[in-house]
């Protein structure tokens, strides 16, 4: 993937990175574009959206305690990958983020 790829997409991957909204704007905006480093930023807020949306599932019905730390633990990832969406590099998020990019491989 090349400089101008990331050029050209990084206010996207940034947009899809602030909202669940966001998201679905960077994705329809790329769908002619088809830009590599936005489907990449896309991929990885499809997984932290999962996560957040575990994270509240274990929340109310297991464990409140271990709801909260799951959530923290995602804002913390979230804020890892918009930050590198900001600098505009490929980062994956550590331990899951190359599951997120082959489970949601079809958004290319």
């Amino acid at each position: 993937m090349d400089k101008e790829d990331i050029r050209e997409g990084k206010t996207l991957a940034t947009i899809a990175h602030l909202t669940p909204i966001g998201l679905l704007v960077a994705i329809s905006l790329n769908l002619e574009k088809r830009n590599p480093y936005i489907f990449f930023h896309a991929r990885q807020m499809i997984g932290l959206i999962i996560m957040v949306a575990f994270s509240n599932i274990c929340e109310k019905y297991v464990n409140s305690w271990f709801g909260t730390a799951l959530w923290f633990v995602t804002f913390i990832s979230w804020l890892y990958c918009l930050l590198y969406a900001l600098k505009g590099e490929y980062k994956l998020l550590p331990v899951l983020g190359q599951y997120f990019q082959d489970w949601f491989k079809n958004l290319k």
